[in-house]
């Protein structure tokens, strides 16, 4: 709405036809992102109906936000001014699409009859009824089975947009409001539903941030709770709530020098380290210490220490036993060449304790 404003203000002329070219730009958006393209070419604007030569039209719009480079290749290519700014467009589209066609964009139709559905989006809505709800889960269902995260952030920014306090900003791009009932209580649901069943710690956190746009931080205070008074230790947790202590140490204001996972659980918990694993790499400092970490363990440390970028510096493995797949796990990881470990030293005990590790400083 911003970019709209500024145009009509530079050109001292408004045009009917702004709402549509959102429209179709966010169809752009979505249908590349969901291909994984971040540059595209002008047969994928023509496919969502954007005349490049219309300039009287794009001027001020799409340069602002839209922008036209030469690549290497012959002809001209496309891309978004920032990757969150086709994620978002991509999410208005998908919100848009729903609210005045009554359409799920993840139903499965091809995308020649979804266009004919939505072309004239300003004047036709269908009158059979789309759970906004079930819009939401099959978003989450997606972002979950996708391998590269590349919907996370867009599966945000369709949450955000769905909140009653954002309705206003968007009124000027709807052309009716969907009733309290069919809001967010079965999503908030859902995705706690999801939280419990889901292995990976990062898709976890990723649906903690949705269930934060919606309002819901019931579980978050939770653990916060624990984390103030200081008997997180003794607690016995569940897999979701270990996700949510993750997503509230990441979220804190405080810096994440050290990590020391003696002060979260006992013994050995292949379980909570797994879950854990987002908070050690963005960690300086890591202290396992004495937790009779396993072979399952060392292959999700290992995981750790290739991720880029990683702020890991020194990792204390003392007191653990390690067996040898173990150690060739964690070997391999230093020696991987994505992983910046290099002259790091490596001490071991006569009875074949590893003591610590710790990162070169250049």
């Amino acid at each position: 709405m911003a970019q709209i404003h500024i145009k009509d203000t530079k050109y001292n002329e408004k045009k009917d036809m702004d709402k549509e070219i959102i429209f179709k730009l966010g169809k752009l958006a979505y249908e590349q992102l969901e291909r994984g393209n971040l540059i595209f070419y002008e047969e994928d604007l023509r496919e969502c109906g954007i005349d490049v030569t219309e300039a009287s039209v794009y001027s001020g719009l799409c340069t602002q936000i839209f922008r036209e480079e030469f690549g290497f290749c012959q002809g001209k290519v496309f891309c978004f001014v920032h990757l969150s700014v086709q994620e978002h467009l991509a999410a208005l589209y998908v919100h848009l699409l729903f609210i005045n066609n009554n359409i799920n964009v993840f139903h499965q139709i091809t995308k020649e009859r979804l266009w004919s559905k939505v072309k004239d989006w300003f004047h036709h809505s269908s009158s059979e009824h789309v759970s906004l709800s079930e819009l939401h889960q099959r978003a989450v269902d997606e972002a979950l089975q996708s391998k590269n995260g590349h919907l996370d952030l867009f599966l945000r920014f369709l949450r955000g947009l769905s909140v009653e306090s954002h309705q206003i900003l968007l009124q000027g791009l709807m052309k009716q409001t969907r009733s309290r009932s069919d809001r967010n209580q079965k999503t908030v649901k859902y995705i706690n539903k999801k939280i419990r069943t889901i292995d990976s710690p990062e898709k976890s956190i990723n649906l903690f941030h949705c269930l934060n746009e919606l309002g819901d931080r019931s579980l978050v205070e939770e653990i916060q709770q624990y984390l103030r008074s200081g008997t997180i230790k003794g607690a016995k947790f569940s897999s979701s709530q270990w996700s949510a202590v993750a997503f509230v140490l990441l979220t804190s204001e405080k810096q994440l020098d050290e990590f020391d996972i003696n002060k979260f659980v006992e013994g050995n918990n292949v379980k909570v380290l797994q879950k854990l694993l987002p908070v050690i790499k963005e960690s300086r400092s890591v202290k396992l210490r004495s937790c009779g970490i396993t072979d399952e363990g060392c292959a999700a440390l290992a995981s750790a220490l290739r991720s880029n970028p990683s702020h890991l510096r020194e990792l204390d493995l003392s007191g653990n036993k390690l067996r040898d797949l173990g150690m060739k796990l964690l070997c391999a990881a230093l020696e991987d060449s994505h992983c910046n470990w290099r002259n790091c030293g490596t001490n071991y005990n006569k009875n074949g304790n590893t003591t610590a590790l710790k990162r070169n400083p250049n």
